[in-house]
C-alpha cells in the first residue's frame, strides 16, 4: 500500500463484455463473502445470485480458491480507494494519521451491516495455511505498514514524541477498531463509534510532545482535527 500505486489498482473505465461479467460476479461474490465469510462463498450460491450456470461462473475463475482470492483483492482495492488514498492527500504527520483513522472508523460503520473481510477472514484462516491466508496476511500487513509509516512521519514532524514505540501504537489503534467492530456489530451497543473516537483522541494525547514541544503540537493539532472532520 504505497502512495504511488493508485493507478495500478483502479478498475478500467471501459470493460469488454466478458470483463464486465467477471466484474459483476466479483461484486456479488464480495457481498456474499462479507455476509457469510469467504468459506461461505460457493459457486452454486453465486451462480444462483447471478442467474448463471455453475460452468458459466467457473469460466471466469479457475477454481473456487481463485475466486476467493480475487474477492480478497477486490476488498483490498476498495479499502485503499475509500480509506488510504483520500487520507494521503492530507499533510504528512498527525493530520494524515487522524484522517486515516477517521476513514477507517467510517469504513467499519458501513461494515457493521455488511461485515469485514479482514476480520472475518482472520477468524476463518488464522490456523489454515494456504494461498487465501497468505493474501489476507499480505494485505492486512500492507495497511499496518502504512499506519507505521504515517506514525513515523508524525514523529519526524514533531507532532508526537520521538520515544514512541510505533508498533505498540499500531497495536492500540487496531485494538480500538476490533473493539468497535465487536461492540457495534455483535453486541449492538449504542455509541460504540463515539467511544472509539474518544479512545483514539486519548491515545493521541498520551503520545503528544511534552514541555517545550507542547505549544508546537497544540498549533498543529488544530489542523489535525480539521482534517479528521473532513474525513468523516
Amino acid at each position: 500500500m504505497t502512495e504511488t500505486s493508485k493507478a495500478t489498482t483502479a478498475r478500467p473505465k471501459f470493460l469488454r463484455k466478458g470483463e464486465q461479467t467477471r466484474a459483476a460476479i466479483l461484486d456479488v461474490a464480495l457481498e456474499l463473502a462479507s455476509r457469510d465469510g469467504l468459506e461461505g462463498l460457493t459457486i452454486g450460491l453465486l451462480a444462483e445470485k447471478m442467474k448463471m450456470s455453475k460452468s458459466g461462473v467457473f469460466a471466469h475463475f479457475g477454481s473456487r480458491e481463485d475466486l476467493q482470492i480475487e474477492v480478497v483483492r477486490l476488498y483490498h482495492m476498495r479499502f485503499e480507494q475509500d480509506v488510504f488514498y483520500p487520507s494521503i492527500k492530507e499533510p504528512r504527520g498527525l493530520p494524515r494519521l487522524e484522517a486515516m483513522f477517521a476513514r477507517w472508523v467510517k469504513q467499519v460503520t458501513v461494515e457493521i451491516a455488511l461485515g469485514c473481510i479482514y476480520i472475518s477472514g482472520a477468524v476463518e484462516y488464522d490456523d489454515r495455511p494456504g494461498a487465501i491466508r497468505d493474501h489476507l496476511v499480505a494485505m492486512v500487513q500492507a495497511w499496518r505498514d502504512a499506519l507505521e509509516r504515517c506514525i513515523k512521519q508524525a514523529i519526524e514532524a514533531g507532532h508526537m514524541r520521538p520515544d514512541i514505540d510505533v508498533s505498540q501504537m499500531v497495536y492500540e489503534m487496531y485494538g480500538l477498531i476490533l473493539a468497535l467492530h465487536h461492540d457495534a456489530r455483535f453486541l449492538h451497543i449504542p455509541g460504540s463509534v463515539e467511544r472509539a473516537e474518544a479512545s483514539f483522541r486519548r491515545l493521541i494525547e498520551s503520545y503528544r510532545p511534552q514541555g517545550s514541544d507542547a505549544a508546537a503540537y497544540s498549533s498543529t493539532n488544530k489542523n489535525s482535527k480539521s482534517a479528521a472532520k473532513k474525513a468523516a
